[in-house]
C-alpha cells in the first residue's frame, strides 16, 4: 500500500517569473526603463504597438499523480507600462477570474484595445487538446 500512496503526491510546477513583491515596491509610477530592468530583470516579451509594455509571465501548473500531463491552474501577466518619457506609468497583474482575464491590482476587467486582445489570446488558450502548452510565447 505504501507504493500507492507515493503516486498520489501531487507536484506543483511553477515556470516563468515569479513576482517578488519587494522587487515590484521598488518600481513605482514614474520609474524609468532602467530602473524596472534593475528591479525585475528582463521581461519575457514585450509590447511596442503605443508605448512600451514589458510582461513578465508565470504560469503554475499541478501533476496530481506521476505519470499524468501537468494540469494548468493560474496564470498570472504582470505588464509594466511605459509612458511617452519611458517612465512607469502604471502596473498591472492580470489573471484569469472566471475565464475571463482579470487585473488583480485595480480589480477590473481590461476592455477593448491591442492589450486586452493580446492578454486574452495569452491567457485563455494555454492548454492544448492534449493537455501541453501551446505555443503563444
Amino acid at each position: 500500500m505504501s507504493s500507492l500512496s507515493a503516486c498520489s503526491t501531487s507536484e506543483v510546477l511553477n515556470q516563468g517569473y515569479i513576482v517578488d513583491p519587494k522587487s515590484l515596491e521598488l518600481v513605482p509610477p514614474g520609474s524609468s526603463k532602467e530602473q524596472v530592468l534593475l528591479a525585475l530583470g528582463s521581461p519575457s516579451t514585450k509590447a511596442t504597438f503605443d508605448n512600451e509594455v514589458f510582461y513578465y509571465i508565470s504560469q503554475k501548473r499541478v501533476r496530481p499523480v506521476a505519470f499524468l500531463q501537468p494540469q494548468l491552474v493560474d496564470q498570472r501577466i504582470l505588464a509594466v507600462y511605459f509612458d511617452k518619457d519611458e517612465r512607469v506609468e502604471r502596473i498591472a497583474d492580470y489573471g484569469l477570474k472566471d475565464g475571463r482575464v482579470f487585473d488583480f491590482i485595480s480589480r477590473t476587467t481590461p476592455t477593448g484595445g491591442k492589450d486586452a486582445s493580446f492578454l486574452g489570446q495569452v491567457l485563455s488558450d494555454t492548454v492544448s487538446d492534449t493537455g501541453g502548452p501551446t505555443s503563444h510565447f
